[in-house]
């Protein structure tokens, strides 16, 4: 196939859905998490949740690279964006994440010059234009959007702007998994791999799993084809007593991933000791810091950060959600107190947040799946 409208022809769904109801006979209920928040979307958007045999179970993970930022850095951005003569740019779905008081929209709205930008190209280029403010980018994502971070840097020092930097919070995609996988009380059968991080990385970082873990994991697209025929070849690996590494999004994702974006992360960053994700807690190497060789671009220097740890609130279960404990409409202010106008925690707010998925699409309780049956 090679059209976006193959990958969602009801035809082919419906054979695919066909042969998982087949290969799940038999089969014990296999519970199978979508790392990436894209995934989640795709299947509450596209119904196929429900379509699924009853002894499959999709769990939500940690794939969101807006949900995983804790309070503190929201807190530690709103501080530099609030300091004198800075404009803080961002992506639009950071501007309502919640830091411990306040989000930067609110701080826009008190007079912090806070603007939305496409790209940190779209930062560089505003700060070119404005030789008296210094323009700050918060950066955010996996190993996905770094690579456009990078270049940005490489593009600031080589052009000297000296009104430009970067407070850079990138991180990287395979130990959260690992601290997933490492648990207490897991429950999970296999993974549908992140789709957009494996562009970059590739699919060898995850040989770990199967390797160490035991448990298969399936690299995917986020068209309803794509996704069903991932859990298809997982059942398959479950049933044949295969445990490995597979790709099925073949036509963007190859094993080695992209040498280029690679060699522009290691030219730029470097990894921190240690970084902390929203209900995950301190992870060790799980984070990128900027290089020493870009120092007069890293605003964690130039600023006078807090880096002060603030605990969620206690009525948020967004840590539960993003580890896969809890299904958002299990959370006692899903729907009510939180909602996306009104968002307690960064899951409601981010475009692939799971709450966000769960509310835009109206899952509010579990449904009744409409069956398909093996032939």
């Amino acid at each position: 196939m090679k059209f976006v409208d193959e990958f969602r022809d009801p035809q082919a769904a419906q054979r695919l859905l066909v042969d998982i109801a087949t290969a799940a006979d038999g089969q014990p209920t296999r519970k199978f998490m979508e790392v990436c928040g894209g995934h989640t979307h795709a299947i509450y958007r596209h119904g196929i949740e429900d379509l699924l045999p009853s002894s499959i179970e999709l769990i939500h993970g940690p794939g969101c690279p807006v949900c995983v930022i804790p309070m503190g850095r929201v807190d530690d951005a709103i501080s530099v964006a609030q300091s004198d003569g800075v404009t803080m740019c961002c992506f639009g779905d950071m501007m309502r994440v919640p830091g411990s008081s306040s989000t930067l929209l609110e701080a826009k709205a008190r007079g912090a010059d806070v603007r939305v930008v496409y790209s940190p190209l779209d930062a560089l280029a505003l700060a070119e234009r404005s030789p008296g403010r210094n323009v700050v980018f918060l950066a955010v994502g996996f190993e996905t959007t770094a690579p456009s971070t990078a270049v940005t840097l490489l593009q600031a020092r080589e052009r000297n702007v000296k009104n430009f930097s970067v407070f850079c919070n990138h991180v990287t995609i395979v130990p959260p998994l690992k601290a997933i996988l490492d648990s207490p009380g897991l429950d999970l059968d296999g993974f549908l791999g992140p789709g957009h991080v494996s562009t970059v990385i590739g699919t060898r970082p995850y040989r770990f799993v199967p390797e160490q873990y035991s448990r298969p994991l399936v690299t995917a697209g986020f068209e309803p084809v794509d996704i069903l025929q991932g859990v298809l070849m997982l059942l398959r690996q479950l049933a044949d007593g295969r445990c490995t590494v597979e790709n099925q999004y073949r036509r963007v994702v190859s094993d080695g991933g992209n040498p280029t974006a690679l060699a522009l992360l290691r030219e730029v960053f470097v990894l921190r000791p240690h970084f902390e994700w929203r209900g995950l807690g301190f992870i060790a190497q799980s984070a990128l810091a900027i290089s020493p060789e870009f120092t007069g671009w890293d605003a964690e220097l130039l600023y006078d950060v807090p880096g002060v740890r603030v605990a969620d609130p206690k009525a948020c279960q967004c840590g539960e959600v993003l580890k896969g404990a809890l299904r958002p409409w299990e959370c006692k202010v899903f729907g009510t107190a939180c909602t996306p106008e009104t968002p307690i925690g960064t899951c409601m707010v981010s475009s692939e947040g799971a709450c966000a998925a769960y509310y835009n699409f109206g899952r509010y309780s579990t449904r009744p799946r409409i069956p398909v049956r093996a032939t």
